[in-house]
């Protein structure tokens, strides 16, 4: 991937947590359990699974620069999505855990030296993976997810 690529990409990850804030900004609890979708999450669970999300690739991040081709855990986040940390929880926690972690997260993936970026490790689910493939996931990640919500505000007039 070239330098300015990345360089877009990490500050998509900087930006998330002003951006998700941005989106539901002004919701209240009744509007924070409205699923996204039929049969999807409420834009609760999406807030915190964000966090649990970006913590998983925040970890993946350091396993990958720390350890030779480590092998990364899957973890089965719609059960996470439902547990009682998520459920009718305050979301100011989880955009809390955003705020630092996509502090440090970009800081240092801006500070990377290139040969890191080449970095590997395994997968169980995915298969091998590399800086560049958690970049491009966790860069569009959050984009998606935020999406989600600003569509939901628009089709509800919120």
């Amino acid at each position: 991937m070239e330098t300015n690529d990345r360089a877009a990409k990490i500050a998509a990850i900087r930006a998330l947590p002003a951006n998700l804030e941005a989106a539901i900004k002004g919701l209240n609890d009744q509007q924070l359990d409205t699923p996204y979708r039929a049969g999807g999450w409420t834009v609760r669970q999406v807030v915190h699974h964000l966090a649990d999300s970006h913590m998983h690739a925040f970890a993946r991040t350091k396993f990958l620069l720390t350890e030779e081709r480590p092998t990364i855990k899957p973890y089965a986040q719609d059960d996470w999505a439902a547990t009682q940390d998520v459920l009718g929880v305050d979301i100011q926690t989880s955009l809390a855990i955003l705020r630092g972690l996509h502090a440090r997260w970009s800081t240092l993936l801006e500070k990377l030296p290139p040969a890191a970026w080449s970095r590997k490790g395994i997968h169980p689910e995915n298969g091998e993976i590399s800086m560049d493939s958690i970049l491009n996931t966790y860069s569009n990640h959050g984009v998606r997810h935020v999406g989600h919500i600003t569509g939901l505000r628009t089709a509800r007039g919120w």
